[in-house]
C-alpha cells in the first residue's frame, strides 16, 4: 500500500511520524506531498523530528513537490488547513483514480461538502483529538494524546473498506488510538462543538486551553457558543453524541497547557480556520433562522485580529459575514 500525505504542517508532520513508525516491515510506504519544493527537499534530506516530552527522534521520510512524478497511490491523507482543501485537491488530482481512497482530516465542517470534487476517487473522513505543535519546519511536538476516528459517510465497497482498515492498522502500529466508525459525521460534529467552544476564545484572549475554565465569565461564553452550535446541529438533523459542553470542559482540563491551533495561527500571524468552525455555525444558523450571537461575536473578534496582520487583505471574507 502506498500512502500519500498532503500537507506537512503540525498534524501532517505528526501523522507522518506515526505512519513512519507504524510501517515496519510490511512493505507499505509513505510519501509526503508538498507544493513547496524547498521544504520537500529539506524534509527528504533532514527528516522529521518527532518530539514527545523532552525527547526528540528524527525519522526519515520521502517528500515530493510534483505529483506527476509519483507512481500510483492507494490512500491520500489530506492534512492541509480547511481553506486550502480545494486548491490541494486540484494539486494532487493527477494521483486520484477510481481505486484511490482520499481521507479528509480537517477541522470544522466546511470540507464535508467537497466529496463531489474528488473526480473518481472515494472519500472518507477522519477526526482526531491528538495535539500537535509545529515548533519549526519539520519539527513537531506531540502535545497531547487523544482518539482518532475514521469512517465513510456512506457504506463503501470492500476495496475501500479494506484500505481504510489498513490505514487504521498502520496508525495504530505507530502508537495512536484509532477506531473505524460508521458514525463519522457525528464524530466530526462532536469535534466541531469542542472547536467552537475553545479555538476562537483562546485566539481572542491569547490564553491556554485550561485558562478558559478559570477566567471570569469565559466559561459562560464557552457554554453559549456550544449551545448555539447544538441548536444548529439539531436543525440540520445531526446526531449529537454525549454532552458537548461537558466534553469541551473535559478537553480544556486535559489539555490545560496546550495552545489551540487557532491561537497558534494568531501567534504566527497566519490565516485562521474561523470560516470552517464558528462562521459555519453562524451561516447555518441564518439558514435555519437560529440566533447565534456568541459565535457571531467570536467571528467578528477573530476577523479583527486577522485584519491587524500585515497584508491581511489576502484573506477572503466569509460569504455571509
Amino acid at each position: 500500500m502506498h500512502l500519500l500525505l498532503v500537507g506537512p504542517g503540525a498534524l501532517g508532520c505528526l501523522l507522518s511520524s506515526v505512519i513512519t513508525k507504524g510501517l515496519g516491515a510490511t512493505g507499505d510506504r509513505l510519501t509526503l506531498l508538498d507544493y513547496n519544493r524547498d521544504r520537500a527537499e529539506y524534509l527528504t534530506s533532514q527528516g522529521i523530528v518527532y518530539q514527545l516530552g523532552d525527547t526528540g527522534k528524527t525519522l526519515a521520510v520521502t517528500a515530493a513537490s510534483d505529483p506527476r512524478q509519483l507512481d500510483r497511490v492507494d490512500v491520500v491523507l489530506l492534512c492541509v488547513k480547511s481553506y486550502d482543501v480545494v486548491a490541494s485537491l486540484d494539486f494532487c488530482r493527477p494521483l486520484l483514480s477510481d481505486t484511490t481512497l482520499l481521507i479528509f482530516l480537517q477541522n470544522g465542517i466546511s470540507h464535508l461538502a467537497l466529496g463531489n470534487q474528488l473526480g473518481s476517487a472515494t472519500a472518507a473522513f477522519g477526526t482526531t483529538t491528538e495535539g500537535a505543535t509545529l515548533l519549526r519546519r519539520g519539527h513537531v511536538r506531540h502535545a497531547g494524546s487523544g482518539v482518532t476516528y475514521l469512517g465513510f459517510p456512506d457504506r463503501p465497497d470492500g476495496h475501500f473498506a479494506m484500505l481504510l482498515d489498513k490505514t487504521r492498522a498502520v496508525l495504530a502500529a505507530g502508537g495512536l488510538q484509532v477506531e473505524v466508525t460508521d458514525r463519522i459525521i457525528a464524530r466530526i460534529w462532536a469535534k466541531l462543538f469542542i472547536n467552537v467552544g475553545i479555538n476562537a476564545l483562546t485566539a481572542t484572549l491569547g490564553c491556554k486551553n485550561g485558562e478558559l475554565l478559570t477566567l471570569a465569565g469565559i466559561d459562560l461564553r464557552m457554554q453559549n457558543a456550544v449551545d448555539e452550535a447544538m441548536r444548529v446541529a439539531r436543525a440540520e438533523g445531526i446526531e449529537i453524541m454525549d454532552d458537548p459542553y461537558l466534553a469541551t470542559r473535559i478537553v480544556c482540563s486535559k489539555t490545560a497547557e496546550n495552545i489551540s491551533s487557532m491561537l497558534q495561527d494568531v501567534k504566527n500571524r497566519r490565516r485562521t480556520e474561523i470560516d470552517a468552525i464558528n462562521v459555519a455555525i453562524v451561516n447555518m444558523g441564518l439558514r435555519n433562522e437560529i440566533a447565534t450571537p456568541e459565535n457571531s461575536l467570536l467571528c467578528q473578534q477573530v476577523r479583527e485580529i486577522e485584519a491587524g496582520y500585515a497584508g491581511a487583505g489576502q484573506f477572503p471574507q466569509a460569504a455571509r459575514l
